[in-house]
C-alpha cells in the first residue's frame, strides 16, 4: 500500500490597520525588510551587526523603490486619464 504524510503550517498572521490612509513607504519598507531578513539572538555579535547594517540599508532601498513605484503608477494613471479626455482629473492627481 501507498500513503502520503502531507503537513501544512501557516507560521504566523500579522495585521497593520490605519485610520483613514493607506500605508507609507517607510511603513510597507520595515514590514518587508522583517520578512525577508532575521536576526538570530544567539548570532555571533560581529555577524549580528553586520546583519543589522544590511538590514537598515535594505529599508532604505526599499522605500525609495517603493517611492518610485508610486510615483510612476501616478504618471500612469495621469496619462490614461489625458488619453481618455479627462484633462481635468488628470491636473487634480498631478497636484497630489
Amino acid at each position: 500500500m501507498f500513503s502520503v504524510d502531507i503537513k501544512n503550517e501557516c507560521g504566523t498572521v500579522e495585521v497593520q490597520t490605519t485610520i483613514n490612509r493607506g500605508h507609507t513607504p517607510e511603513e510597507l519598507s520595515a514590514f518587508a525588510v522583517d520578512k525577508i531578513i532575521q536576526i538570530a539572538e544567539g548570532a555571533d555579535p560581529i555577524l549580528k551587526e553586520q546583519a543589522k547594517a544590511f538590514r537598515e540599508r535594505m529599508y532604505w532601498v526599499i522605500v525609495h523603490t517603493a517611492k518610485q513605484a508610486i510615483e510612476s503608477d501616478r504618471t500612469t494613471l495621469q496619462n490614461k486619464l489625458v488619453n481618455e479626455g479627462h484633462e481635468d482629473l488628470a491636473q487634480l492627481l498631478r497636484k497630489i
